[in-house]
C-alpha cells in the first residue's frame, strides 16, 4: 500500500485510516468507478473539507490516494511507464468537485500532458453523497483540433459508460492515426513557436524562415504557433506559462518531441520552460548552431561551430542539463568539493580557451596564404549574400568549381576561392584579366552573436577582397528585408565601404517585368546562376568595377 499523497498536513490518525481504506476498494473493470469507492471518496472529501482522487489501473486496483485543497488536486509524479504516443497511461483519475463543479481546466490539462485513460468528477449532493459522474478522454489529432472530447454527465447510481471498450478503440484508433502521421520515424518531430515582439508585422516570414532552418537541420514541422506580445516578452517563459501548457498540450497530440522556440530563449526561460515538460526545448540560435554542426566540413568550420555551441551553453548549464555529459566521461577523477555541474563550467572554459588558441593558430596560416595571394597582385572578389540566396551555384558556374550545392540554408560553411577569367576589360584604366573569386557563408537576419564571433577568423577573407558580390534571391518576397540583414552584418564586420555589386539571382522564377523593375529599381544584375548566358554582364560589370580601381 503506498502512502497517502498530496495535501496531508492537519489530518488526524483516524482519517488517515479513513483513506488507508480506500485502497482495499475493487472496482469492476468496466466501470469507471464503483458506487461504494465514490461513497467512500465523498464521505471523506465532506468530512475533510478537501478534494479526494484515486488513480485506478485497468484491473479496478486503487494505485494512488492524493488529498488536495478545496478547489484543486495536485498529482503526485508518474513517471513515463507504458505512456507512449499510441498508448495512453494505463491509470484514470477520479477524485471529487465539493460543489459539483464541472471538470476544470486543471482537470483536463492533466489529462492531456499526463496521457490518462479518463479524468471523472464525481459531483457531491450538500450532505456528502456522490450525485453524478463527469468524465473526459482524449481524441487523436483531428480537423478541429481538439485534445479531449468531455462526456455529458451520468448519474453515479445508473452510469452505462463501458471503460474498458472506451478504453480499447481509442487507442485502436490513437496507433491508426499514429501510423499515419509517423511516415518518417527517424526524424524528430517539431512544433515551432514564434513570438512577435512590439511591431513586428511581419510574423509569417519569420515563421517560414524557421520551418526551412528546421527543415534544414532534418526536423519534421507539424505545427507552428505564433504570439503576438506587445507589451515585451515574458520574462520566465517567454510567451506566458497558459501560453504555454497551451503549446505542450498541441505538441503532444501531434506526437511532437521537439519545441522550437523564435526568438531566442535567455538562460532562465530556457531552464523554465524545460522544467516545464519533458519535450526536448530548443531556440532558433540552437537550430542555426545544429546546422552548422551538421555542415562543418573543414578543421577551420568544425572548431568554430563547436567553440559557438560551447559559449552558447556554458551559461545555460544546470543540474538536470545533459547537453555536455560528453564533456565529463571518461575524463579523470573530480576535483574537491565539485558538482558535476562545476566540472562540466570548468572543463567547458578549458575546452572554449583550447579551441581559440587552435582557431588563431590557423588564422595565422590563413593569413599567411593571403599574404602570398597579395604577393602576387591578384585581385580578389568575394561572393556575399543571404543564406540559400544560390552563392554556391553563381560560383560554381563562373569558376568551374564543384562547390556542394544543396536547397537549404547554410550549405557552405568554408570559403573556397578559384580564379575567374574575366577577359579585357572596358571602361576608365585597364582592369585585370582575372581574379581570385571567394565563396563565402551565408549570412541570416540576427545571426548569433557567438556565431559572429567565432566565424570572424573565416570572414577574415571579405577583408582582403577588393569587391562584394552580394547576391540576393529575387524571387523571394522578403528579399529587401534580407538586403538589409546583410548590409547590418556588413556594417558589423566594418565592410560596408568596400564596393559592392548587387545580384538579384533565380530570374528564371520572375517574369519579365519584374526583372527590369529590380534591374530600374535597384540599379542591379539579374541573373540565374543556371543559365550562363545570363552571366555576362556581371562578368563585365565586375571587369569594370576591377577599371575603376586600378
Amino acid at each position: 500500500m503506498k502512502p497517502i499523497s498530496g495535501n496531508t498536513q492537519g489530518l488526524k490518525p483516524s482519517q488517515r485510516k479513513q483513506l488507508e481504506r480506500l485502497f482495499r476498494r475493487r472496482t469492476d473493470p468496466m466501470e469507471v468507478v464503483s458506487r461504494e469507492l465514490a461513497h467512500g471518496m465523498c464521505q471523506c472529501a465532506s468530512e475533510f473539507g478537501r478534494q479526494i482522487g484515486v488513480l485506478i489501473d485497468r484491473s479496478g486496483a486503487i494505485t494512488d490516494v492524493i488529498v488536495g485543497s478545496a478547489h484543486q488536486l495536485l498529482l503526485p509524479e508518474l513517471g513515463r511507464e507504458r505512456i507512449g504516443a499510441a498508448r495512453l497511461r494505463g491509470v484514470r483519475l477520479v477524485h471529487t468537485h465539493l460543489r459539483s463543479e464541472p471538470l476544470t481546466r486543471d482537470d483536463l490539462t492533466d489529462l492531456a500532458r499526463l496521457r490518462l485513460d479518463l479524468v471523472s468528477a464525481i459531483g457531491m449532493r450538500p450532505n456528502g453523497e456522490p450525485s453524478t459522474l463527469s468524465s473526459a478522454h482524449l481524441v487523436p489529432e483531428n480537423p478541429t483540433g481538439a485534445l479531449w472530447r468531455e462526456l455529458p454527465p451520468e448519474p453515479i447510481a445508473a452510469a452505462k459508460l463501458d471503460f474498458l471498450e472506451l478504453i480499447q478503440s481509442l487507442e485502436e484508433e490513437f496507433a491508426r492515426t499514429r501510423s499515419v502521421q509517423r511516415t518518417d520515424l527517424r526524424r524528430d518531430r517539431a512544433v515551432l513557436v514564434h513570438v512577435a515582439l512590439g511591431r513586428d508585422g511581419h510574423p509569417e516570414a519569420r515563421v517560414q524562415e524557421l520551418r526551412e532552418l528546421a527543415r534544414t537541420a532534418g526536423l519534421q514541422v507539424v505545427d507552428a504557433v505564433v504570439q503576438h506580445r506587445s507589451q515585451g516578452p515574458d520574462p520566465r517563459f517567454l510567451v506566458g506559462r497558459g501560453k504555454l501548457d497551451e503549446i505542450v498540450l498541441r505538441a503532444m497530440q501531434r506526437d511532437a518531441t521537439v519545441l522550437v522556440f523564435d526568438p531566442e530563449l535567455t538562460p532562465t526561460q530556457a531552464r523554465s520552460v524545460s522544467d516545464a515538460t519533458e519535450l526536448k526545448v530548443i531556440d532558433r540560435t540552437m537550430l542555426i548552431l545544429d546546422i552548422f554542426a551538421q555542415h562543418a566540413r573543414s578543421r577551420d568550420g568544425k572548431l568554430q561551430t563547436e567553440l559557438a555551441q560551447l559559449k552558447y551553453t556554458l551559461p545555460r548549464l544546470v543540474e538536470k542539463n545533459t547537453m555536455m555529459s560528453r564533456l565529463t566521461g571518461g575524463i579523470g577523477g573530480r576535483g574537491p568539493g565539485e558538482t558535476k555541474l562545476e566540472i562540466n563550467r570548468r572543463r567547458a572554459r578549458e575546452r572554449i580557451h583550447q579551441l581559440e588558441q587552435e582557431i588563431q593558430t590557423l588564422g595565422h596560416r590563413r593569413a599567411e596564404r593571403r599574404s602570398l595571394r597579395t604577393s602576387r597582385d591578384v585581385p580578389v572578389a568575394a561572393i556575399v549574400g543571404y543564406t540559400n540566396a544560390g552563392k554556391s551555384t553563381l560560383w560554381n558556374v563562373l569558376t568551374g568549381g564543384e562547390t556542394l550545392v544543396e536547397n537549404k540554408l547554410f550549405a557552405t560553411l568554408d570559403p573556397t576561392s578559384r580564379r575567374l577569367y574575366l577577359g579585357s576589360s572596358e571602361g576608365e584604366g585597364r582592369g585585370p584579366q582575372e581574379v581570385v573569386l571567394i565563396d563565402t557563408v551565408g549570412f541570416i537576419r540576427d545571426l548569433p552573436k557567438d556565431l559572429i564571433s567565432a566565424f570572424r577568423a573565416t570572414l577574415e577573407e571579405l577583408d582582403e577582397a577588393s569587391v562584394l558580390i552580394h547576391v540576393v534571391d529575387g524571387s523571394d518576397p522578403e528579399h529587401d528585408a534580407q538586403i538589409a540583414a546583410v548590409d547590418r552584418i556588413l556594417s558589423d564586420l566594418g565592410l560596408d565601404q568596400k564596393p559592392r555589386l548587387l545580384v538579384f539571382n533565380k530570374a528564371d522564377r520572375l517574369s519579365p517585368e519584374e526583372v527590369e523593375s529590380l534591374a530600374r529599381t535597384h540599379q542591379a544584375q539579374v541573373l540565374s546562376a543556371q543559365d550562363r548566358n545570363t552571366l555576362r554582364p556581371l562578368v563585365r560589370a565586375l571587369a569594370a568595377t576591377f577599371a575603376k580601381l586600378s
